[in-house]
């Protein structure tokens, strides 16, 4: 399996594990919890940045931060110009992101039951590495286009 598939099938799996424990706490997406916690982290400051971060289009952000704004957990408020809102979080959704950060603790504690701590340790590392590494690929056009994909034979 390569490592990119390696990657994928982890996320699927924790993707699904997560989802099962919150689904215990909350009727709330794992999506629109993610939302709540880029929003309050400043990670997703517009819609178009939170649609760039969750990985869906402009429509479908959209359409969840009204949902989310209906519901009272976030706020648009004047941005930069008036092209653009600055997304931010209400006090209500304290809750809400209190629910995921104990399922990421807990996701992380069912971890450290497959992976010695130095293990976990040094995965977390690995992982931050490759992120760091080909995020900044993704900035330089240059770095990452030059080996082909497959040799001529």
């Amino acid at each position: 399996m390569t490592l990119a598939e390696q990657v994928a099938s982890l996320r699927r799996t924790l993707h699904r594990f997560i989802t099962r424990r919150l689904s215990k706490r909350t009727r709330r997406p794992f999506q629109h919890l993610l939302a709540l916690k880029y929003i309050a982290l400043q990670e997703a400051r517009t819609q178009a940045s939170l649609a760039e971060r969750l990985m869906v289009d402009a429509p479908a952000a959209s359409r969840l931060v009204d949902r989310l704004e209906d519901d009272g957990l976030v706020k648009r408020c004047a941005g930069v110009d008036r092209r653009c809102v600055r997304l931010e979080v209400t006090p209500a959704s304290q809750e809400h992101l209190e629910v995921l950060s104990e399922a990421a603790h807990w996701v992380e504690s069912e971890a450290s039951r497959h992976l010695s701590v130095p293990e976990l340790n040094e995965l977390k590392r690995l992982l931050e590495k490759v992120q760091t590494g080909m995020g900044q690929s993704l900035e330089d056009p240059c770095a990452s286009d030059s080996e082909p994909l497959a040799k001529e034979a």
